[in-house]
Order: C-alpha cells, then structure tokens, then sequence
C-alpha cells in the first residue's frame, strides 16, 4: 500500500475508534452512528493492509464497531421493556387515525375547567334524614367498655367462612392460572392479555389480572409488548425459575433485569375487550 494511502487509511480507522468510544464514554443514542457506513470503511482498506500494526488497528475498530451494535441491541430492549413511546412511533400512529377518530380522542381527553353546584330536592331529603338518624351528641360521646374474652382456639372452617383464610392456597391458585395459560395459548406460544385475563364480569378479571402479574413477577411468564399496536401478548414458560418451599419463596439467582410494566385494567377497557368478543362470535 503506498504511503499516502497507509496514513489516510489508518486516519480513518482511527477515527471510528474515537467515534465509538465518545458514543459509549457519553452515553448518547448508539443509533447516532451510521454501522453500515463504519463497516464500509473497514472493507476498503482490509485487503491492503499487510503490516501487523495495521492489522490490530482495523481489529480494534471492529471491535468497537460491535460494541456499538451490542449497545443498539440493548437500547432497543430497554425502550420496549419499560413502555418507552418513541417520538417517530407517535407520530406514525397519530398519522394513521382517522380524522373522525382523532377528534374522539381529543374529547375523550377535554376535561374543561367548568362546573355547576346546586342543591337538588333529594340531596335535601338525604340530607334531612341524615340529621333524623343522628344521635344526640352526648350519645355519640359516650364510649362503649370493652368486654374481656377468655383465649381459645377456632378451626379452619371458622376462618374460611369468616374471610380471614382462602379457600385455595394463593400458590396453588398461582400454579392453576399458570397451566390455564399453557392451555389457551396458540401455535406461536403465546395469547393476547385481554383474551386470558378476560371474564364474564369485571371483578373476575381484575382478579384474574392481580394473578397474572405475580406469574410475570416470578418467572412463571412473559410479556410481549408492541407500543404502536397497542398489543399485549403473555407467553408461558416451560419451568419457572423458582423454588417453592411450604411456607415462603426463595429466588434462584437470575441474571435479568426486572421492570415494573403497569398495564391499566379499567371498567373501558373491559367493555372494549367483550364488545370484540361478542363481534368475533
């Protein structure tokens, strides 16, 4: 290689070295650097470089160059594990809404600064009849002595039906939801949230969506999200990375981050949930 194109060559590989470092040294957006580009540069000089100086310099630059991949890899996990929204992302979803059903939304949003107070003829009838029931004042002054009872003892069946134990073991209710999942998912392994959680009533499938994050939370499942879809999928694990004693449980040791993923379960969402139920028979 001639000289003049030795030093220009090295220049360059040199400062892609720099480039990478300053993106991971200030923690900028890895996606700042174009790869492609990068790994062009090294393509053009590779064949021609001979001596062994030459050699570990391009292999430096390639290292840095993955290191930058790697960091590419990882901003992407964390953005679409934590409910990150990407400006690009909104943008494209407002683009596609209708105009009709850009303006429901606004509305569904408005919350004007307006209000109107007025007494109502049964908020006075309420009223009146709060005061009729009301005991004197030197009545509800009064204290009521505490009775002394004896100690003794109750049976299960006592604190079943007085609501202070369940019927069902949380844990084994956990592990019956968890082969209920493996059950109902699809060929691809996994099953929208809303369809698993879902129930005939409300109640039942807040319940059912208070088991669900403690499968997520113990390793019994996982959540894929997709933010521009609105889509929420839960995937069984084959074995649950736990060790369930008879009184508590003890975590293996994990290498994975944890994330809070809150996912809102309001009375709306279950309407919207049974209407497309009913739509799709």
């Amino acid at each position: 290689m001639p000289r003049g194109k030795r030093k220009v060559g090295r220049a360059d590989l040199q400062g892609i070295i720099e480039l990478c470092r300053s993106v991971r040294s200030r923690g900028l957006n890895p996606f700042l650097v174009d790869v492609d580009d990068l790994v062009a540069v090294l393509r053009k000089y590779f064949s021609e470089w001979d001596a062994p100086e030459d050699l570990c310099l391009d292999a430096e630059a390639l290292n840095e160059i993955a290191s930058i991949i790697k960091l590419q890899s990882e901003w992407v996990k964390r953005r679409s594990t934590s409910l990150y929204t990407d400006p690009f992302l909104l943008e494209e979803k407002i683009r596609s809404l209708s105009n009709e059903k850009t303006a429901k939304v606004f509305l569904q949003a408005w919350h004007p600064i307006a209000e109107l107070e007025q007494l109502s003829i049964r908020s006075l009838e309420e009223a009146l009849r709060y005061w009729e029931d009301l005991l004197p004042l030197d009545e509800r002054m009064l204290r009521e002595r505490a009775s002394k009872v004896e100690p003794g003892t109750v049976t299960r069946e006592e604190l079943v039906k007085s609501g202070i134990l369940a019927e069902e073991a949380f844990l084994e209710e956990m592990r019956s939801l968890w082969r209920e999942l493996k059950e109902k998912t699809g060929k691809d392994g996994r099953i929208r949230y809303w369809d698993f959680i879902g129930s005939q009533s409300y109640e039942e499938s807040v319940r059912r969506a208070y088991l669900t994050s403690f499968l997520v939370t113990y390793g019994y499942a996982t959540m894929e999200i997709y933010p521009l879809e609105d889509e929420i999928f839960l995937k069984p694990l084959k074995e649950p990375p736990l060790q369930i004693g008879r009184e508590t449980l003890r975590w293996e040791k994990r290498k994975e981050q944890l994330f809070s993923i809150p996912v809102p379960i309001s009375y709306e969402e279950w309407v919207k949930w049974r209407s497309r139920k009913r739509r799709e028979g």
